[in-house]
């Protein structure tokens, strides 16, 4: 969808940059279109619903909404939440992405906390669950945070 988006939006400064002489004659300059990120502001924005249960702290467990551009909903750190899922598509991380099969985990338990991760994030589908059965998966864990809880 991207790519058709893109190819889309040239297609629309050419046409526009053709006839950007004539209408500049008649009626002044025309205004600068918008960047291609604003165009579907929609599709960057991230709802995601967080349900935690396991954690021995009452008030770490439930569901929360996440809503990010701009942040909201009843995450109690919804901006600190959604400046760490900024933080790392910015380094060109994928926060939901599953431990790969061939991981070398070490085989420490983390506690029986589990979140399940559902909705949208930057326009994409997300539907994953994050638990502390293993080196590997409480590293991933507490790569979210805070938007999942600090647990021990």
């Amino acid at each position: 969808m991207l790519r058709r988006l893109a190819l889309t939006a040239v297609a629309s400064l050419a046409a526009l940059s053709a006839a950007a002489p004539a209408a500049t004659a008649a009626t002044g300059p025309l205004p600068l279109p918008l960047p291609l990120h604003l165009l579907h502001a929609d599709d960057a924005r991230t709802r995601l619903t967080v349900t935690v249960s396991g954690t021995g702290d009452p008030a770490a467990e439930g569901v929360f909404e996440l809503k990010c551009g701009p942040a909201g909903g009843s995450h109690p750190a919804a901006q600190r939440a959604c400046d760490r899922l900024e933080e790392l598509a910015g380094e060109g991380a994928d926060p939901f992405a599953p431990v790969p099969g061939d991981a070398m985990c070490t085989q420490q338990f983390g506690g029986p906390a589990t979140a399940r991760v559902t909705g949208t994030w930057r326009g994409r589908g997300i539907d994953t669950v994050f638990d502390r059965t293993n080196g590997c998966a409480i590293s991933r864990w507490n790569g979210l945070r805070p938007m999942l809880p600090n647990v021990r």
